[in-house]
């Protein structure tokens, strides 16, 4: 089949070449032809073109089993060739093609050997672009890749619905389940995006043999499935993935500036990655010590000392919200219920603290 198109292609070259030769020798004065219509012509140029045809097939017959040989040859070396590489050379053949389509009007009209001119552009600019984008293959693959993961990912909007931002959930946030009573608040805005690695993950910790892990798992599970069935929020399951990446964290930071979205977390390390790769973090610890209760140093309030402290003296006691609160000088009255007096707050993204002194110490000084 192959050779029988080859013969064919052939032919219709050897034809056309036929036809050329006899126009350039009738505009020589070797053949000079009187002026006839489009269907008349001398015997002289069938002749021309039948000697050209029959030529072609020759040579194409001549030629067919080397071609074919040359084109198993590069078959199998493209299909070895990696998927990225394969990528990169189509795109850069494809810009060079388009280049030399957008300049074939402005050598479109020049005569004889010019004819020729637009394979050869063809050729060449194929050529070029091949050879640029095999040097830029990594980034030009890493490129594509990234933008057919943000197409898949992306979800139908409406263009009455405006810009609606992605909200990506870390292992940590759905674990925790505050995320849920928070989306049920309607504060949350936008669409909830669950990597698909994510669901690994959380599969991977409820299949544990610890019971602990275990547990934590399958609460994991549990809250995603109370916000896609019971909470009016808009649930997004991202399928792709990042294979070059290995650490979940990573993918969550390099999904999220794909697309241009925000993570959701409340692990104080991931927090930090974040802000060094430049990508915006809602952390769930944040806000939770944002709604606490303000409480200035200078404040007076009523707590129990429970344990001891990590330092000498020291006693620990909470507050309803869970916020603990360092009584120095309060190891002393463990079990007791006593009025403190707060000397300072430190406040980060891992918690709040609060020191204290009992307020019977402030009297006596």
């Amino acid at each position: 089949m192959v050779r029988r198109i080859i013969q064919l292609i052939g032919i219709m070259l050897g034809a056309m070449a036929g036809r050329e030769l006899h126009s350039m020798t009738s505009l020589s004065g070797l053949w000079a032809e009187p002026s006839i219509g489009m269907l008349e012509h001398s015997g002289t140029y069938y002749m021309n073109v039948g000697i050209g045809a029959l030529c072609g097939v020759i040579l194409a017959t001549v030629a067919a089993n080397p071609l074919i040989r040359l084109m198993q040859r590069g078959a199998e070396q493209t299909s070895a060739m990696p998927v990225k590489d394969l990528l990169a050379g189509a795109a850069g053949l494809f810009v060079g093609l388009l280049l030399s389509v957008l300049l074939y009007p402005a050598v479109s009209d020049i005569g004889g050997v010019g004819v020729m001119l637009p394979a050869i552009m063809a050729l060449f600019f194929g050529y070029l672009g091949v050879r640029i984008a095999w040097n830029k293959r990594d980034e030009l693959t890493e490129k594509l890749i990234e933008l057919w993961n943000q197409r898949k990912a992306a979800p139908a909007i409406d263009e009455t619905s405006g810009f609606e931002e992605h909200k990506i959930l870390d292992t940590s946030v759905i674990i925790d389940g505050r995320i849920a009573d928070i989306c049920k608040t309607g504060f949350i805005e936008g669409t909830l995006v669950i990597p698909e690695f994510v669901l690994e993950e959380l599969q991977h910790i409820a299949d544990s043999s610890d019971l602990l892990k275990r547990n934590r798992g399958r609460r994991g599970l549990d809250i995603l499935n109370k916000i896609q069935k019971e909470l009016d929020v808009r649930v997004l399951i991202y399928e792709g993935d990042f294979e070059e990446i290995s650490e979940v964290d990573s993918k969550l930071v390099k999904l999220a500036k794909a697309l241009h979205g925000k993570v959701v977390t409340n692990d104080f390390n991931l927090n930090k990655v974040c802000e060094l790769q430049g990508v915006s973090v809602l952390n769930i610890n944040d806000l939770a010590n944002a709604v606490k209760p303000v409480v200035l140093p200078g404040e007076e309030i009523i707590v129990q000392v429970i344990k001891d402290g990590k330092e000498h003296g020291q006693g620990v006691a909470y507050l309803d919200d869970g916020t603990m609160i360092v009584v120095e000088g309060g190891r002393e009255y463990i079990g007791t219920t006593m009025e403190v007096l707060v000397t300072s707050v430190l406040q980060t993204s891992a918690g709040r603290m609060i020191f204290a002194k009992p307020k019977l110490l402030e009297k006596a000084q």
